[in-house]
């Protein structure tokens, strides 16, 4: 558990330009906390106190507003930034060194029976807001844009912005016409339904303005 929480705090320093030192860390920062509350719920509910590992859940989740099933499985490098309003469903497998923001949920759609919540695999970063609802699987090294809702399985290597989300990048290659230029940004994201519709705005304003120009050249 040391040895954990040790490797946890190292994680949170590298990712967080807002952590200053371990103690600090380790005293303030919820996600620290939730993960260290859901191993041992997770070892607990493994072991079939089913319900002694749902108290200690839902003790974390009042104290740091991040709800994780003990029955989901997490892998090394977690970390939960700001974290409150995340939501992680009991058959829910999260990778290694994963990233994610406040108010995201790997849920369910309510159809599904067994597996009914998604898989994440390795350095996966999930932004702002974002739902990743059913029991597929989000491929290693992709990247949810912030507010997403992601329906569908996401290749190795992407980036998904939009409401359902859309692959905009895909192994390096550009889907839409802006840059996404920092790996851990999930803001500049571009949504290409969204560009589209400012090219048809412009365009439907400079044939306004033709029609003004044409009728001032009648008068």
């Amino acid at each position: 558990m040391f040895r954990y929480i040790k490797r946890d705090i190292r994680l949170i320093k590298e990712r967080d330009p807002a952590a200053r030192n371990a103690f600090e860390i380790l005293l303030t920062y919820p996600s620290l906390s939730a993960i260290r509350s859901y191993r041992i719920a997770h070892w607990l509910y493994k072991h079939g106190m089913f319900t002694m590992a749902r108290i200690i859940s839902q003790r974390a989740r009042n104290k740091t507003g991040i709800e994780i099933h003990p029955g989901a499985q997490i892998g090394k490098g977690l970390f939960i930034d700001h974290g409150m309003g995340v939501v992680i469903g009991e058959t829910a497998i999260i990778g290694d060194n994963c990233l994610l923001y406040q108010g995201v949920t790997l849920g369910g759609t309510g159809k599904d029976k067994g597996k009914r919540h998604p898989t994440l695999g390795n350095n996966v970063l999930v932004g702002a807001g974002a739902k990743v609802l059913g029991p597929f699987r989000v491929g290693n090294n992709v990247k949810i844009a912030a507010n997403a809702v992601v329906l569908n399985a996401i290749p190795d290597n992407c980036t998904a912005v939009g409401v359902p989300a859309r692959i905009v990048k895909r192994n390096g290659e550009k889907v839409s016409e802006r840059k996404v230029t920092q790996d851990i940004d999930q803001i500049h994201i571009p949504d290409p339904v969204s560009l589209e519709l400012c090219k048809l705005h412009a365009e439907v304003n400079n044939l306004k303005k033709e029609l003004d120009g044409l009728k001032s050249d009648g008068k």
